[in-house]
């Protein structure tokens, strides 16, 4: 019983963390509110800090110079390394852009109705 829940469980996360992955984004063109709605893990606070970084010290050369941005480690480059754009067209502005959820919600378990 407890195998089949876990291959229950284990093949639902599988199918459901492409809907959680990164938009493609160009860091050199967009603003913060594309930023922060096209990376996950990167809130409004760490896209305007990239924002401000790039109009301080021009445009990112490679994605690794992210990591020069407060805020931004490893991990959260790892997590979004493919949909990190240097030139070409990414996200749209944050207008047209739907917001994408940052946590997934936990779907509420089913009760059964109560026998008399």
């Amino acid at each position: 019983m407890f195998r089949r829940i876990a291959a229950i469980v284990g093949l639902t996360l599988a199918l459901a963390l492409p809907a959680f992955a990164a938009t493609p984004v160009n860091i050199n063109t967009a603003d913060a509110a594309t930023i922060a709605n096209a990376l996950d893990g990167v809130g409004l606070s760490k896209a305007k800090a990239i924002v401000a970084f790039r109009e301080e010290h021009g445009p990112f050369k490679n994605v690794d110079d992210l990591t020069q941005v407060k805020g931004i480690g490893p991990a959260t480059l790892q997590r979004n390394h493919d949909a990190i754009l240097l030139s070409g067209e990414g996200a749209k502005p944050s207008a047209e852009t739907p917001a994408k959820p940052k946590h997934a919600k936990k779907p509420k378990p089913a009760t059964a109705p109560a026998e008399d």
